[in-house]
C-alpha cells in the first residue's frame, strides 16, 4: 500500500533584493516514488508549474548549499527567519524561491517516517518502472 505525505506552503518569489511575491505551493511525497518530492507552484488563478526534486536534495539544502544545474538549494535567513532558497532554471526562465525552513523540515520528517532515508530501494519496483518506460517507447 502506498502512502502519500503532502503539505501546503507559502513561498516567496524573490524579484529583487527589496521585493518578493507570494507563491502558494504544494509538496507531495508518495512512497511509490520514494526518491522524489513533487512540487506544484500556483503561479496564477488557474496556472501551476510542476517540478520534481530529489528528496535528498531538499533535505541536504536545509543545512548546506547543494545541487547543480537546474536546481540549487541552500539555507539562508530572511527577515530574521530561517528559509531555504530554491533556485530553479529552465529554458522558460529562472526563479529564486524562499521556503520557510521549519515547514520544509517538518514535511521532510514526515517523509522520513513513511520511508526512512537510505531505504528507498525497498519501496522502488524496478521491474514495474522498466515495464512502464518500455511501454512508452
Amino acid at each position: 500500500m502506498n502512502t502519500t505525505v503532502s503539505c501546503e506552503l507559502h513561498l516567496r518569489l524573490v524579484v529583487s533584493s527589496e521585493s518578493s511575491l507570494p507563491v502558494p505551493a504544494g509538496l507531495r511525497y508518495d512512497t511509490a516514488d520514494p526518491y522524489a518530492v513533487h512540487a506544484t507552484f500556483h503561479t496564477g488563478a488557474e496556472e501551476t508549474v510542476e517540478w520534481v526534486f530529489a528528496r535528498d536534495l531538499l533535505a541536504e539544502g536545509l543545512h548546506r548549499p547543494t545541487g547543480t544545474g537546474d536546481v540549487r538549494v541552500w539555507p539562508s535567513r530572511s527577515h530574521g527567519q530561517g528559509v531555504v532558497c530554491i533556485a530553479l532554471s529552465s529554458p522558460e526562465g529562472e526563479a529564486l524561491l524562499e521556503a520557510p525552513a521549519r515547514a520544509l523540515e517538518s514535511f521532510l520528517k514526515r517523509t522520513d517516517a513513511a520511508v526512512p532515508r537510505g531505504t528507498e530501494h525497498r519501496h522502488f519496483d524496478l521491474d514495474q518502472e522498466l515495464s512502464h518506460i518500455l511501454a512508452e517507447s
